[in-house]
């Protein structure tokens, strides 16, 4: 009888994640697995709920809501920043991801939205913050 995946158990699994409209957003397809530890907040938690309880070999679909994967949009998140405090030759794109270090050592992931001669927009939440999710997982191996 085959294991069924649990907490603290390192799995190898193959995915496709969509957006309710039926974009992909991505996928594991076309490379190696992906790899984490259960319980370990590697990935989302509904992404962890899916693969609980699994066999090597099976398959499941699941879909969740903005609350078991990157959380809700958060407006307060969008910020307006001077453009004399980016470099001089720094020259934005829109959806351009940038990363900004923090006082604590961090660094904060943000996407600049829009810019003008004098002020560059960027947008702190993930990029599928708000959005409903859906996967397709495969639980390849309980390794």
């Amino acid at each position: 009888m085959k294991e069924e995946a649990k907490n603290g158990d390192k799995v190898r699994v193959h995915y496709t994640g969509t957006l309710d409209d039926g974009t992909v957003f991505d996928s594991s397809v076309d490379r190696e697995p992906l790899e984490f530890v259960i319980g370990d907040g590697q990935v989302i938690p509904g992404f962890e709920k899916a693969v609980l309880g699994l066999k090597a070999g099976e398959k499941t679909t699941i879909a969740m809501g903005h609350e078991e994967a990157y959380g809700p949009r958060i407006e307060e998140m969008v910020f307006e920043v001077e453009r004399e405090k980016f470099p001089k030759d720094y020259v934005p794109e829109v959806d351009q991801q940038l990363q900004i270090p923090q006082e604590d050592g961090d660094i904060m992931i943000v996407t600049v939205v829009k810019f003008t001669d004098k002020i560059i927009t960027l947008d702190a939440n993930h990029p599928l913050a708000g959005q409903n999710l859906n996967f397709e997982v495969e639980l390849v191996e309980i390794v």
